[in-house]
């Protein structure tokens, strides 16, 4: 093994390990046979050339705690260790996996049992298909734990330990075996029929492997994958984990699947050689035999599989997706069976495999019940949660339901990736005036759009990074026709270790360019309140407003909120220096730079925007007047509030006339994971950075170079 140092920006300095006897990038792995017997240690394979593993994180032996020993885990260092295992060794594995995730998971108070229900699935897959010659692509990368541990990455999900609950960065082309990013979910079927038609193309006769679940079959794209899939007819393989045991969306009202040895053997019937290949073949005959026969042999068909399977399982076939299951997920010999069986079926087209698995098989249980109850710890029965612990999300839940005594037509629709536990409350109180529709957030915009439609005054809450994925319905079901639906952007700006993925960054620039959207953010608790209630009267038009996760600035009891006049801002403190304008949480960060600033003698006017949309430009007129310095400051990408600012001055003449404006954004690149305090650095938004921004304006160039040491 060879290490290369290289050179960070902000003092960082990565190991690079490679491996000096990498393939060349030039080697038709399509036309490789791995024996069982072949083994191989850290080899990366990329379909760019190579790519180098990672390691800045501690190493294995850094680690303290207790662990069960994992013997058969510490000497998988590739997938293709796996192949000589017998079953029982398998199961073991499987157990010793479950018992390292378990701890790591536990250790960084980090709850995940969906990384625990894959844990048997992921073993077989890996056991039975030839990574990463074969593509395995996940829907979330909360499934890909298992994935990491069994592909060389075991010190990476160690450093979990140590990492404050700041979770494994999702497959990102991190290795060889990621062959596709992982992003919200819902993209694997779609990127694995694209690599399934490109495979074809060449000539080449690797396996596609798509692992979706419960969370992601929620999504439009998923199902108009598996109809193009349908239609398209190349081999790859879809495997539903059903973590519910239904297909049923309403999971309390939904009956079990039954997993007994009538569904296993029937499993293992479907995914036979012999049995689909006779389906073919009778397909083919009364075909001959005439339309009229065809057709009704292929109803039989239908209502017989409908009979013997579970509750939507014909929708699958109706898509063109051969159908096979259910498979006990937690039965190592069944999933390597039935895997076996569909991986050997060559020019079957689609197949889709129903596999079961139970949330509650953890090891370590109580270890995730006490992280669990430990974040909803604090909560009182009266519903409010105490000002230590309160989140903008607590705030905003108490102001709507203050809101919706005074107005009874108030709804809520939810969409995007789980709910925070101040959004568990409002469901329980709203009761029916509450719709959590999961990862369908085209479906909740337009959804919205038909409750306001029809008379009721719905605040749709779907995380920033998620509502990208709806735009086209926020344009033309909402906006065009100016109906009054009242968006609520969660987790908006950076998101810490939730990294790029689920970092709300672009929601600024995307909603204030619609030409009918209001569009306003709180900069603290009171402000929330108000817009709350501001939103709530608005009935000529959509409206939006944001917040980030995080602790509020002020600490104050809920209260009802005080309607706002659309368009106006506010000036918080005067000075006659330097005009600060933040936009949102800013705000906050706007007053840490002012109270830096007047030490160094600077006298500084903070304002609160309020509104990016439309803008206070009297607001903007008196900051130009009274200031030679402007500074704009928000937690949001380039073309946001600064591009709306800007536009105002340049017609105004107000750039022109002499004011001197600089923009503060967030920088035009992914900010990966880390701590909120250590993004903010990286992006330049903290109070030390708007003061050096300040005092650099105002010619100090040395003091700014100091508030930043």
């Amino acid at each position: 093994m060879v290490a290369v140092t290289s050179q960070y920006p902000f003092g960082i300095c990565p190991q690079f390990h490679g491996n000096s006897r990498l393939l060349s990038p030039e080697t038709d792995f399509s036309a490789l046979n791995f024996p069982y017997r072949l083994g191989y240690s850290r080899l990366t394979l990329h379909p760019k050339g190579h790519v180098a593993e990672i390691h800045s994180l501690p190493h294995a032996g850094d680690f303290t705690g207790e662990n069960e020993p994992t013997p058969i885990l510490d000497a998988i260092e590739s997938p293709m260790n796996l192949k000589n295992l017998s079953t029982k060794e398998l199961k073991q594995l499987a157990n010793e996996i479950r018992s390292e995730l378990s701890f790591i998971i536990a250790k960084s108070q980090k709850p995940s049992s969906s990384s625990l229900t894959v844990v048997e699935l992921t073993v077989a897959i890996h056991h039975v298909f030839h990574a990463p010659v074969d593509k395995i692509l996940w829907d979330v990368a909360e499934q890909t734990y298992a994935h990491k541990l069994l592909t060389g990455r075991r010190q990476i999900m160690q450093a979990l330990e140590n990492s404050k609950g700041r979770p494994v960065a999702a497959p990102d082309f991190e290795s060889g075996y990621d062959p596709f990013g992982v992003g919200h979910g819902c993209n694997s079927v779609s990127a694995g029929l694209g690599m399934a038609i490109a495979r074809d193309f060449k000539g080449k006769r690797d396996r596609v492997v798509a692992v979706i679940n419960n969370e992601t079959i929620m999504a439009g794209q998923v199902y108009e994958a598996m109809r193009n899939s349908g239609y398209l007819d190349s081999n790859m393989i879809v495997i539903l984990n059903d973590s519910r045991h239904s297909l049923h969306p309403k999971v309390e009202e939904a009956s079990k699947i039954p997993i007994n040895a009538f569904s296993s053997t029937l499993s293992k019937l479907q995914s036979s050689k012999l049995f689909r290949r006779f389906r073919e073949l009778a397909k083919v005959l009364t075909k001959k035999i005439g339309k009229g026969m065809y057709e009704w042999a292929a109803k039989v068909d239908e209502y017989a599989r409908g009979m013997i399977g579970p509750p939507g399982s014909t929708l699958f076939e109706e898509l063109g997706l051969y159908y096979i299951g259910p498979v006990d997920g937690h039965n190592i010999e069944d999933l390597v069976c039935v895997l076996n069986e569909v991986a050997s079926l060559d020019s079957m087209g689609p197949v889709l495999v129903h596999v079961i698995t139970k949330e509650e098989l953890e090891v370590g249980d109580n270890q995730m019940n006490a992280v669990a109850n430990k974040i909803m710890e604090g909560v009182s029965s009266s519903g409010t949660i105490p000002c230590g612990n309160r989140t903008y999300s607590d705030c905003f839940v108490e102001a709507l339901i203050s809101e919706a005594e005074r107005h009874k037509d108030i709804v809520a629709v939810h969409a995007g990736m789980g709910m925070e536990p101040s959004l568990h409350l409002l469901k329980d109180v709203f009761a029916e005036k509450f719709f959590d529709v999961g990862m369908a957030e085209q479906h909740a915009v337009t959804f919205a759009a038909g409750l306001a439609c029809g008379g009721l005054k719905p605040f749709c809450i779907i995380p920033s990074a998620f509502l990208q994925r709806a735009y086209d319905q926020v344009v033309h079901d909402v906006d065009r026709q100016k109906v009054p639906v009242r968006f609520i952007i969660t987790s908006a700006g950076l998101v810490g270790s939730d990294g790029p993925i689920h970092c709300g960054a672009f929601d600024i620039a995307f909603m204030s360019c619609l030409p009918n959207m209001i569009v306003m953010a709180p900069s603290d608790e009171v402000e929330l309140s108000n817009m709350v209630a501001t939103a709530a009267l608005i009935d000529d038009r959509p409206v939006c407003f944001r917040y980030p996760r995080g602790a509020l600035s002020v600490m104050e009891h809920s209260f009802s909120g005080i309607p706002i006049e659309v368009g106006r801002g506010r000036i918080l403190t005067e000075g006659k220096d330097v005009a600060l304008l933040g936009y949102g949480s800013m705000v906050q960060n706007c007053l840490r730079a002012q109270s830096l600033l007047s030490k160094l003698g600077v006298e500084v006017t903070v304002a609160d925007a309020r509104f990016c949309k439309p803008l206070d430009i009297q607001l903007l007129r008196q900051l130009c007047k009274n200031h030679s310095f402007l500074v704009t400051v928000e937690e949001g990408s380039i073309g946001g509030f600064a591009s709306h600012v800007a536009q105002f001055l340049s017609l105004d003449g107000q750039l022109d006339a002499g004011i001197k404006w600089r923009p503060i954004t967030l920088p035009d690149n992914y900010i990966e994971q880390a701590s909120p305090k250590e993004q903010l650095a990286v992006a330049g938004l903290t109070g030390n950075h708007i003061a050096a921004t300040a005092l650099s304006l105002l010619g100090r160039t040395r003091e700014a170079l100091l508030l930043m040491c």
